[in-house]
């Protein structure tokens, strides 16, 4: 849909006597890059089973945008609104998991994080934020408070922003965070998560895990995991890569399979950026990572972690990625790297890395039933009657599509 072109959908005049289903609440979901679109879907499931409500989704269609955005929202089978169309209708909730033009959607905005913890963890010289991911300029706009609900995991963060920006205090909520309730929830089906990958019973399961940027471990130190791939008897071992989704947009899936191309043919797996890590999480004995999320979750859930040592640059002091700097092993380029992995996966982490899981969520478990109830106040209709559970994450089966 390009130019001035309006889809006939909910809420364009012209699609009124198309409609099977009218009178429904109308939801926005606000879609600027993979990232916030993986966050969105794990809340989404809470409302888009209502018969009262549809959904929709869009892309912010700025000078700056992400490469392969539409292709995700429609392989999901989303109903996607052009930018230009959906600027100029009403909605009765628009959901976001980034700050990117909200301020400029008719709608109450509820933004959720897209990643553990409420600061950043990741060092940014171009940010000055208050708190460092909540920029005041879209936090609040021309005097008024922008969003209807800013959602944290943690209590600690809520009421960092609380003193942060004290006339957004009443729109700060606390409810868990849905991605680890998910993972969590998975955890008791280890061996089945396990057997639908492909990895042997007598296997190990070496995750690799990089957010972007260039000091991040395939930012960094990219020979490592061709080094994994190589020094790890295939036998014995499996090796899963995990991206972030910006470092496929950024560079390209053609691209990043060639830099990986000698460790794809010594044997490793290259998850697909939207889905797939968390699978790999719960089948994982150990995982080798940087300061994103992935390892942050992976330290919740009492995984052996290594640290990539390069990596240590980008971590903002006080983040959650900070304080799992303070606990968990970094790679030490000097010793064998097998020697290294032999003893991370023999190692029993689980009070060292206590203190990461608790600061995580401040509701584990309980992020859907808390979001649900805040999603229909801003509705204003009744919560329907079935009760809101944690569901296990998708499998990773042998034939999942790699990129």
């Amino acid at each position: 849909m390009t130019g001035g072109s309006w889809a006939r959908v909910p809420g364009s005049r012209t699609a009124e006597r198309w409609l099977t289903r009218t009178g429904c609440r109308r939801v926005l979901a606000v879609v600027p890059h993979m990232t916030a679109g993986t966050r969105l879907a794990d809340v989404l499931p809470l409302l888009e089973a209502d018969h009262r409500v549809q959904v929709a989704f869009t892309i912010p269609d700025g000078p700056d945008t992400w490469p392969g955005v539409d292709e995700y929202l429609r392989r999901s089978g989303g109903l996607v609104l052009p930018w230009h169309q959906a600027l100029r209708m009403r909605f009765d909730l628009a959901l976001a998991a980034s700050y990117v033009d909200i301020d400029k959607v008719d709608a109450p905005v509820m933004v959720l994080p897209h990643g553990t913890g409420g600061i950043r963890s990741r060092v940014s010289p171009q940010t000055v934020d208050v708190i460092p991911g909540h920029p005041r300029d879209l936090l609040v706009r021309d005097g008024r408070v922008v969003p209807e609900a800013v959602v944290f995991a943690h209590e600690d963060d809520a009421q960092r922003m609380r003193r942060a920006f004290p006339e957004a205090a009443s729109r700060v909520v606390v409810a868990g965070d849905v991605c680890y309730d998910r993972i969590r929830a998975s955890m008791p089906l280890r061996l089945r998560y396990r057997d639908a990958a492909g990895v042997e019973a007598h296997q190990k399961l070496v995750m690799v895990s990089s957010t972007w940027s260039q000091h991040s471990l395939f930012g960094g130190n990219l020979d490592l995991i061709t080094r994994l791939a190589t020094c790890l008897p295939r036998h014995e071992y499996q090796v899963m890569v995990a991206l972030h989704p910006l470092t496929w947009s950024a560079h390209g899936a053609r691209q990043v399979r060639a830099w990986l191309a000698e460790a794809l043919e010594a044997g490793i797996r290259l998850l697909p950026p939207d889905e797939g890590w968390r699978a790999a999480l719960v089948a994982s004995d150990c995982v080798i990572g940087d300061h994103g999320s992935v390892t942050q979750y992976a330290a919740g859930l009492g995984r052996p972690v290594l640290l990539n040592p390069g990596s240590a640059l980008d971590v903002r002091k006080g983040s959650l990625a900070g304080r799992l700097w303070k606990v968990a092993p970094v790679l030490d380029p000097a010793r064998p790297l097998r020697t290294q992995v032999e003893d991370l996966v023999a190692a029993c982490p689980r009070r060292r890395l206590a203190a990461i899981e608790k600061r995580i969520t401040s509701m584990p478990g309980g992020a859907g039933v808390r979001l649900r109830e805040e999603i229909y106040r801003i509705l204003g209709i009744r919560e329907p009657d079935r009760p809101v559970r944690a569901a296990p994450v998708p499998l990773l089966t042998r034939e999942s599509p790699g990129i």
